[in-house]
């Protein structure tokens, strides 16, 4: 067994493990944290495979923002996940043969008949200045610059709308009218009153 196949063997087995962890832990932010030793795994193995964009673009994205954002909401609703997994083995049975089928349908599809190593070609060897990055940007912005222009547009529609969504008039929201607050006048909001002065008897008396 060569060096790299060894990382990678040890890699994917703690990918696994913390999945695992994942979904069988009873705190959610340990779950957020196995979720994050999930994503590393995922990035090494990516940089076994000489795809070091995707590798840096996987720990920026999920584990630099995604994460972070999760890990903070977690920690702000502070959740309290055992009452809510009691009654969980009444449905352990029908979890296992869920899981059973879609093992099963893994295994007949993604088997060593479709995807063994004897089907796959031999690697092509590069020079050492190659750059994944520079071919993934020649790709979408040469073959694929139609489909990545779309997706754009459709990201772009989404974020309109979510604004739109949020900038809606509601009734039991309270907002704020920049506009009637900078046009607002002295008189709107200041009232002089003018009172006599009391004797000093009676000042004197209270």
């Amino acid at each position: 067994m060569t060096f790299e196949a060894l990382i990678f063997y040890a890699l994917a087995a703690l990918l696994v493990l913390a999945a695992t962890a994942v979904i069988t832990v009873r705190n959610p932010v340990h779950a957020a944290m196995f979720l994050v030793l999930s994503f590393v795994a995922s990035s090494g193995l990516w940089l076994t495979l000489e795809a070091e964009f995707l590798a840096i673009a996987l720990v920026l994205v999920y584990v630099g923002a995604v994460m972070v954002l999760f890990l903070f909401v977690v920690m702000m609703l502070d959740l309290h996940a055992i009452p809510e997994r009691e009654g969980f083995t009444r449905y352990l049975p029908v979890a296992l043969l869920v899981a059973g089928l879609v093992v099963a349908v893994m295994a007949m599809m993604v088997g060593q008949r479709y995807f063994g190593l004897e089907h796959m070609p031999a690697p092509e060897r590069v020079a050492a200045d190659y750059s994944n990055i520079r071919e993934l940007g020649l790709q979408l912005y040469t073959t694929y610059v139609y489909p990545f222009e779309i997706a754009a547009v459709i990201l772009l529609v989404a974020i309109v709308a979510a604004i739109a969504l949020t900038l809606r008039q509601r009734v039991e929201t309270k907002r704020q009218d920049v506009a009637a607050q900078v046009a607002v006048r002295k008189a709107d909001r200041l009232k002089v009153l003018t009172m006599d002065a009391e004797p000093r008897e009676q000042v004197r008396k209270s």
